[in-house]
Protein backbone atom coordinates (compact mmCIF):
# COMPACT_ATOMS: atom_id res chain seq x y z
CA UNK A 1 0.00 0.00 0.00
CA UNK A 2 1.32 3.42 -0.96
CA UNK A 3 1.22 6.42 1.36
CA UNK A 4 -2.08 8.27 1.32
CA UNK A 5 -1.44 12.02 1.37
CA UNK A 6 -4.10 13.89 3.29
CA UNK A 7 -4.86 17.54 4.07
CA UNK A 8 -6.03 18.29 7.59
CA UNK A 9 -8.39 21.26 7.26
CA UNK A 10 -6.78 23.08 10.21
CA UNK A 11 -3.94 23.89 7.78
CA UNK A 12 -6.26 26.23 5.84
CA UNK A 13 -8.72 26.84 8.67
CA UNK A 14 -10.31 30.18 7.63
CA UNK A 15 -11.41 28.87 4.21
CA UNK A 16 -14.99 27.70 3.75
CA UNK A 17 -15.61 23.95 3.65
CA UNK A 18 -16.29 23.95 -0.13
CA UNK A 19 -13.03 25.86 -0.65
CA UNK A 20 -11.11 23.45 1.59
CA UNK A 21 -12.37 20.49 -0.42
CA UNK A 22 -11.57 22.21 -3.74
CA UNK A 23 -8.08 23.20 -2.55
CA UNK A 24 -7.25 19.66 -1.40
CA UNK A 25 -8.45 18.09 -4.64
CA UNK A 26 -6.80 20.65 -6.92
CA UNK A 27 -3.49 20.37 -5.04
CA UNK A 28 -3.46 16.61 -5.59
CA UNK A 29 -4.30 15.13 -2.19
CA UNK A 30 -6.05 11.77 -2.06
CA UNK A 31 -7.77 12.51 1.24
CA UNK A 32 -9.01 15.25 3.53
CA UNK A 33 -9.14 15.13 7.33
CA UNK A 34 -12.20 17.07 8.42
CA UNK A 35 -13.01 18.68 11.75
CA UNK A 36 -16.54 18.27 13.09
CA UNK A 37 -16.57 22.08 13.35
CA UNK A 38 -16.21 22.22 9.54
CA UNK A 39 -19.51 20.37 9.21
CA UNK A 40 -21.28 22.36 11.94
CA UNK A 41 -20.23 25.68 10.42
CA UNK A 42 -21.33 24.56 6.96
CA UNK A 43 -24.73 23.48 8.32
CA UNK A 44 -25.11 26.79 10.16
CA UNK A 45 -24.65 28.54 6.81
CA UNK A 46 -27.47 26.50 5.27
CA UNK A 47 -25.50 23.55 3.90
CA UNK A 48 -26.34 19.90 4.48
CA UNK A 49 -24.47 16.66 5.14
CA UNK A 50 -25.68 15.48 1.72
CA UNK A 51 -24.04 18.54 0.14
CA UNK A 52 -20.73 17.63 1.79
CA UNK A 53 -20.97 14.00 0.66
CA UNK A 54 -21.54 15.14 -2.93
CA UNK A 55 -18.65 17.64 -2.82
CA UNK A 56 -16.31 14.93 -1.53
CA UNK A 57 -17.46 12.45 -4.17
CA UNK A 58 -17.09 15.01 -6.97
CA UNK A 59 -13.60 15.87 -5.71
CA UNK A 60 -12.59 12.21 -5.42
CA UNK A 61 -11.46 12.66 -1.82
CA UNK A 62 -11.66 10.06 0.91
CA UNK A 63 -12.12 11.01 4.59
CA UNK A 64 -9.87 8.69 6.62
CA UNK A 65 -10.26 10.58 9.90
CA UNK A 66 -12.31 13.29 11.61
CA UNK A 67 -11.50 15.50 14.61
CA UNK A 68 -12.29 15.28 17.52
CA UNK A 69 -14.07 13.61 20.43
CA UNK A 70 -13.89 15.52 23.72
CA UNK A 71 -15.11 15.17 27.30
CA UNK A 72 -14.93 11.39 27.42
CA UNK A 73 -11.78 11.23 29.55
CA UNK A 74 -12.60 13.53 32.45
CA UNK A 75 -16.41 13.72 32.85
CA UNK A 76 -18.21 11.83 35.62
CA UNK A 77 -21.77 10.69 36.33
CA UNK A 78 -24.44 12.27 34.15
CA UNK A 79 -21.83 14.48 32.48
CA UNK A 80 -20.00 11.35 31.32
CA UNK A 81 -23.18 9.93 29.83
CA UNK A 82 -23.79 13.23 28.01
CA UNK A 83 -20.20 13.20 26.72
CA UNK A 84 -20.67 9.66 25.40
CA UNK A 85 -23.94 10.68 23.74
CA UNK A 86 -22.14 13.56 22.00
CA UNK A 87 -19.34 11.20 20.90
CA UNK A 88 -21.98 8.82 19.55
CA UNK A 89 -23.59 11.60 17.50
CA UNK A 90 -20.19 12.58 16.07
CA UNK A 91 -19.16 9.03 15.19
CA UNK A 92 -22.51 8.43 13.51
CA UNK A 93 -21.91 11.62 11.52
CA UNK A 94 -18.39 10.50 10.55
CA UNK A 95 -19.81 7.24 9.20
CA UNK A 96 -21.92 9.20 6.70
CA UNK A 97 -18.72 10.37 5.00
CA UNK A 98 -17.30 6.86 4.85
CA UNK A 99 -14.88 7.83 7.62
CA UNK A 100 -13.55 4.86 9.60
CA UNK A 101 -11.61 6.61 12.38
CA UNK A 102 -12.00 9.65 14.62
CA UNK A 103 -9.48 11.34 16.89
CA UNK A 104 -10.24 11.00 20.62
CA UNK A 105 -8.52 13.89 22.40
CA UNK A 106 -7.23 13.58 25.97
CA UNK A 107 -8.27 15.72 28.90
CA UNK A 108 -7.02 19.31 29.03
CA UNK A 109 -8.40 19.81 32.55
CA UNK A 110 -5.87 21.24 34.98
CA UNK A 111 -6.20 19.14 38.11
CA UNK A 112 -3.71 17.67 40.59
CA UNK A 113 -4.77 14.11 39.80
CA UNK A 114 -2.32 11.97 37.82
CA UNK A 115 -3.38 9.91 34.82
CA UNK A 116 -5.31 6.79 35.80
CA UNK A 117 -4.46 4.45 32.93
CA UNK A 118 -7.02 1.82 33.97
CA UNK A 119 -9.83 4.38 34.09
CA UNK A 120 -8.77 5.97 30.78
CA UNK A 121 -8.64 2.53 29.13
CA UNK A 122 -12.13 1.67 30.41
CA UNK A 123 -13.47 4.94 29.00
CA UNK A 124 -11.67 4.42 25.69
CA UNK A 125 -13.21 0.94 25.52
CA UNK A 126 -16.63 2.58 25.93
CA UNK A 127 -15.84 4.74 22.89
CA UNK A 128 -14.70 1.71 20.90
CA UNK A 129 -17.95 -0.08 21.70
CA UNK A 130 -20.07 2.90 20.60
CA UNK A 131 -18.02 3.43 17.45
CA UNK A 132 -18.38 -0.17 16.36
CA UNK A 133 -22.14 0.41 16.00
CA UNK A 134 -21.29 2.67 13.05
CA UNK A 135 -18.08 1.10 11.77
CA UNK A 136 -16.08 4.04 13.14
CA UNK A 137 -13.24 3.58 15.65
CA UNK A 138 -11.68 6.20 17.93
CA UNK A 139 -7.91 6.78 17.90
CA UNK A 140 -6.18 7.74 21.16
CA UNK A 141 -4.44 11.09 20.82
CA UNK A 142 -1.65 12.44 23.00
CA UNK A 143 -1.17 16.21 23.18
CA UNK A 144 2.24 17.52 24.21
CA UNK A 145 0.58 20.15 26.40
CA UNK A 146 -2.13 17.92 27.93
CA UNK A 147 -1.96 17.68 31.74
CA UNK A 148 -2.95 14.00 31.45
CA UNK A 149 -1.71 12.43 28.20
CA UNK A 150 1.25 14.38 26.86
CA UNK A 151 3.49 11.51 25.76
CA UNK A 152 3.24 8.74 23.20
CA UNK A 153 3.97 6.06 25.82
CA UNK A 154 0.96 7.22 27.88
CA UNK A 155 -1.37 6.99 24.88
CA UNK A 156 0.04 3.57 24.00
CA UNK A 157 -0.43 2.31 27.59
CA UNK A 158 -4.10 3.33 27.49
CA UNK A 159 -4.61 1.58 24.17
CA UNK A 160 -2.84 -1.59 25.32
CA UNK A 161 -4.84 -1.69 28.56
CA UNK A 162 -8.09 -1.91 26.58
CA UNK A 163 -6.99 -5.32 25.31
CA UNK A 164 -8.66 -4.39 22.03
CA UNK A 165 -6.55 -5.38 18.99
CA UNK A 166 -8.18 -2.65 16.87
CA UNK A 167 -7.40 0.19 19.29
CA UNK A 168 -4.88 2.64 17.79
CA UNK A 169 -3.09 5.90 18.55
CA UNK A 170 -2.53 9.14 16.64
CA UNK A 171 1.13 9.96 15.93
CA UNK A 172 2.19 13.59 15.58
CA UNK A 173 5.78 14.89 15.38
CA UNK A 174 4.84 18.23 16.98
CA UNK A 175 3.33 16.48 20.01
CA UNK A 176 6.28 14.07 20.24
CA UNK A 177 8.55 17.11 20.45
CA UNK A 178 6.26 19.19 22.69
CA UNK A 179 5.77 16.38 25.22
CA UNK A 180 9.42 15.29 25.02
CA UNK A 181 8.70 11.71 24.00
CA UNK A 182 9.72 9.55 21.06
CA UNK A 183 9.12 6.20 19.40
CA UNK A 184 12.05 4.89 21.46
CA UNK A 185 9.61 5.06 24.40
CA UNK A 186 7.25 2.60 22.68
CA UNK A 187 9.41 -0.19 21.22
CA UNK A 188 6.39 -2.52 21.05
CA UNK A 189 4.18 -0.10 19.08
CA UNK A 190 3.58 -1.71 15.68
CA UNK A 191 2.40 -0.09 12.48
CA UNK A 192 -1.06 -1.62 12.65
CA UNK A 193 -1.63 0.21 15.94
CA UNK A 194 -0.95 3.63 14.40
CA UNK A 195 -4.30 5.02 13.24
CA UNK A 196 -2.93 8.05 11.42
CA UNK A 197 0.30 10.03 11.15
CA UNK A 198 -0.18 13.78 11.43
CA UNK A 199 2.64 15.68 9.77
CA UNK A 200 4.30 19.01 10.58
CA UNK A 201 7.58 20.57 11.64
CA UNK A 202 8.82 23.00 14.30
CA UNK A 203 11.39 25.81 13.96
CA UNK A 204 14.60 25.46 15.95
CA UNK A 205 15.26 27.58 19.02
CA UNK A 206 11.80 27.54 20.60
CA UNK A 207 11.24 26.90 24.31
CA UNK A 208 9.39 23.61 24.22
CA UNK A 209 7.25 24.13 27.34
CA UNK A 210 5.91 27.53 26.29
CA UNK A 211 4.62 27.00 22.76
CA UNK A 212 1.37 25.78 21.26
CA UNK A 213 0.12 24.45 17.94
CA UNK A 214 0.53 27.82 16.23
CA UNK A 215 4.32 27.38 15.86
CA UNK A 216 3.98 24.44 13.46
CA UNK A 217 5.57 24.97 10.04
CA UNK A 218 5.72 23.07 6.77
CA UNK A 219 7.56 19.72 6.80
CA UNK A 220 11.24 20.28 6.14
CA UNK A 221 11.11 23.94 7.22
CA UNK A 222 11.96 23.13 10.85
CA UNK A 223 14.35 20.95 12.84
CA UNK A 224 12.34 17.82 13.62
CA UNK A 225 13.81 14.47 12.43
CA UNK A 226 10.91 13.77 10.07
CA UNK A 227 12.77 11.53 7.62
CA UNK A 228 13.85 9.33 10.52
CA UNK A 229 10.28 9.27 11.87
CA UNK A 230 8.87 8.18 8.51
CA UNK A 231 11.57 5.51 8.14
CA UNK A 232 10.82 4.20 11.64
CA UNK A 233 7.03 3.99 11.26
CA UNK A 234 7.57 2.31 7.89
CA UNK A 235 9.97 -0.17 9.51
CA UNK A 236 7.27 -0.95 12.07
CA UNK A 237 4.79 -1.69 9.30
CA UNK A 238 2.87 1.57 8.97
CA UNK A 239 2.09 2.59 5.40
CA UNK A 240 -1.11 4.54 5.72
CA UNK A 241 -2.35 8.10 5.86
CA UNK A 242 0.01 11.05 6.33
CA UNK A 243 -2.03 14.15 7.12
CA UNK A 244 -0.60 17.68 6.97
CA UNK A 245 -1.81 19.33 10.19
CA UNK A 246 -0.74 22.93 10.77
CA UNK A 247 -2.27 25.81 12.74
CA UNK A 248 0.01 28.58 11.52
CA UNK A 249 -1.72 31.95 11.23
CA UNK A 250 0.75 33.08 8.57
CA UNK A 251 -0.49 30.28 6.29
CA UNK A 252 -4.10 31.12 7.19
CA UNK A 253 -3.61 34.56 5.62
CA UNK A 254 -2.37 33.06 2.35
CA UNK A 255 -4.24 31.53 -0.58
CA UNK A 256 -5.63 28.19 0.61
CA UNK A 257 -4.85 26.34 -2.61
CA UNK A 258 -1.24 27.57 -2.62
CA UNK A 259 -0.77 26.52 1.02
CA UNK A 260 -2.23 23.09 0.24
CA UNK A 261 -0.09 22.70 -2.89
CA UNK A 262 3.16 23.71 -1.20
CA UNK A 263 2.32 21.51 1.79
CA UNK A 264 1.92 18.42 -0.39
CA UNK A 265 5.13 19.23 -2.23
CA UNK A 266 7.03 19.54 1.05
CA UNK A 267 5.49 16.39 2.52
CA UNK A 268 6.49 14.40 -0.55
CA UNK A 269 10.02 15.80 -0.42
CA UNK A 270 10.42 14.53 3.15
CA UNK A 271 8.62 11.20 2.73
CA UNK A 272 9.92 10.22 -0.71
CA UNK A 273 13.11 12.27 -0.94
Amino acid sequence: MAWVYCLNTSTIQPASLPDKIKAAAKAGYQAIELWFADIRNFQNEGGSVEDVIKMLQDAGLQVPSMIALHGWMDAHGDAYLRALDECKVLMELAAKFGCKRVVASPSMRQEPVPLDVEDAARRFSDLMKIGREFGVLPMMEFLGFSPKVSRVDQAWEIVKKTGDPEATIVLDPFHLWRGNSSLDDVPDLTGDRIGILHFNDVPAGLQRELVGDEVRVMPGDGHLPLKELVAEVKRRGYKGVISLELFNRTYWQQDSYEVARIGLEKMRAVVEG
